[in-house]
């Protein structure tokens, strides 16, 4: 499958999730939840510190994990954590059912991606944006490939 139908089966969830939200104007959890925001989609920011998340649309509350999630099945989940965290939140995110998720730059290596890919008993089974390509030099960013993957899936 190329990324660009990955895009499309992303935005093709009735909800989404951001792990790594953040009440930080400038970090890229609190930039990318408020994306999700500005384009009215379902977001639910996913925080192990933070009960709330606080962004120019109000305090929202937030969950600990992946595993807390109330429909991970209908959530396509964006991820800005370390290539650690990561690692571990692909693995949540298989056990529990989430369809696709993008993973933003930096917050993947190798081993990341490897799992991502694998498609088998040991690899995430859903859908990924990750690496190489979109607009941006940095590789695929919701921020900047977001809205024409909203478009390709019927949402913009």
């Amino acid at each position: 499958m190329t990324t660009e139908a990955s895009v499309r089966r992303f935005f093709s969830s009735p909800q989404f999730a951001v792990v790594g939200a953040s009440s930080n104007a400038a970090k890229f959890g609190h930039k990318v939840l408020v994306w999700y925001q500005a384009h009215n989609l379902p977001v639910t920011p996913i925080n192990p510190a933070s009960a709330t998340i606080v962004t120019a649309y109000g305090e929202h509350a937030a969950v600990k994990s992946v595993s807390e999630l109330p429909e991970p099945k209908q959530t396509s989940l964006s991820v800005i954590t370390p290539p650690p965290v990561t690692l571990e939140v692909l693995k949540e995110a298989k056990r529990v059912g989430i369809p696709a998720v993008w993973l933003q730059p930096g917050t993947f290596d190798d081993e990341v991606i490897k799992f991502a890919h694998g498609k088998d008993i040991d690899g995430y089974e859903g859908d990924v944006v990750a690496g190489k390509g979109g607009v941006g030099g940095e590789g695929w960013c919701v921020l900047v490939d977001g809205e024409k993957g909203l478009r390709s899936a019927g949402k913009l």
